[in-house]
């Protein structure tokens, strides 16, 4: 137990938190929607700090982030429980724990340090706090962020994006990239298989992109749930307006898990659809998840084969130090494309 940041004390040892989007007011005694906060006597506890429950040295591309220093580790960790509640969690096993069983969070005991450490002994280019969502072990993953800056290293968010602008402008000094899962374009989807809204991530999104965090977008595609054409556009455009058409998007297939498992596997062509719907609406960057085969990245202006990927194995880059185009001179978005 380490007390919170990000909450503020009301009376009657109420508090309230203003970590993610929920905010959520808590009587004492009692937890937020993650389940990992908890008001004690008019104090807000972070029950998971330092309580690894799952970590791993992965490609970067696995975030999935193509265009941040691509071809290089993240050291990837994260602990138990999360702020959403999604009907086809594809971690359920972990992050869904605290708010299905009550599972006592002690983790594995890997002090800031530790992780910083393993990461550079690793030869890591940054740390990923992902698997679980992020967002809500903020105190650990700022303390490990903070250190891991200091020693060259960068941070990476695999989340949902429920955080608000206090976490944000707290986490800006040492936040490098974020892959944002958005989920679905339709509030209605967020409140009935999320248990949340949508508005709080797309202005999660605008943040970041204010504060200069290299983004990428992931949009599962379930079959019936969020497959729609015309939502798929919606999605497609809100990206390439508010984002700026070189955000890389990544359309994923869905395979049945958790509370999903009688929903049947995304069919190829619908993700081909959805490719095709992004490049209408003007997105330079878009990759399909969750298939076997090559995704590469091309030069939106020649069409150059840039980056070629067999899975999350970068077998040939040439993008040009600098990061360029070697056939053209175009520039390509993101951070280190070429210079590895």
């Amino acid at each position: 137990m380490k007390e919170a940041r990000l909450y503020e004390k009301l009376s009657e040892d109420r508090v309230q938190c203003v970590l993610c989007g929920h905010r959520c007011l808590i009587a004492d005694g009692r937890r937020g929607v993650c389940r990992v906060r908890e008001n004690d006597g008019g104090t807000l506890y972070t029950r998971t700090y330092g309580a690894v429950i799952a970590r791993h040295i992965d490609p970067v591309e696995k975030k999935p982030l193509f265009h941040f220093h691509p071809g290089t580790s993240a050291y990837s960790v994260a602990t138990p429980g999360c702020n959403f509640r999604c009907q086809w969690c594809q971690n359920a096993d972990i992050s869904q724990l605290p708010r299905e069983r009550d599972f006592d969070l002690r983790g594995e005991g890997m002090p800031p340090e530790d992780v910083v450490s393993a990461a550079r002994q690793a030869g890591c280019r940054s740390i990923a706090y992902t698997y679980t969502e992020p967002t809500i072990f903020f105190e650990y993953a700022y303390d490990t962020a903070r250190l891991a800056h200091e020693e060259g290293i960068d941070n990476v968010f695999v989340t949902n994006g429920y955080m608000t602008d206090e976490m944000l402008e707290a986490f800006d000094p040492y936040l490098d990239a974020a892959n944002v899962d958005l989920k679905s374009f339709r509030n209605e989807t967020y409140k009935e298989y999320v248990g949340a809204e949508l508005q709080p991530v797309l202005e999660s999104l605008k943040k970041m992109k204010e504060l200069g965090v290299w983004l990428e977008v992931t949009t599962l595609v379930i079959p019936d749930i969020n497959d729609d054409p015309g939502e798929i556009r919606d999605a497609a455009r809100f990206v390439a307006e508010e984002l700026g058409e070189e955000t890389p998007w990544h359309i994923s297939r869905f395979f049945p898990s958790y509370q999903m498992q009688n929903v049947p596997p995304t069919p190829p062509e619908t993700l081909e659809k959805a490719r095709a719907i992004g490049r209408e609406e003007g997105l330079r960057y878009i990759y399909v998840g969750n298939l076997p085969g090559e995704d590469n990245t091309v030069c939106h202006s020649c069409g150059e084969r840039l980056i070629r990927r067999v899975g999350y194995r970068v077998s040939q880059n040439v993008v040009r130090e600098e990061g360029t185009c070697p056939s053209c001179g175009m520039a390509v978005a993101g951070v280190g494309m070429g210079g590895e």
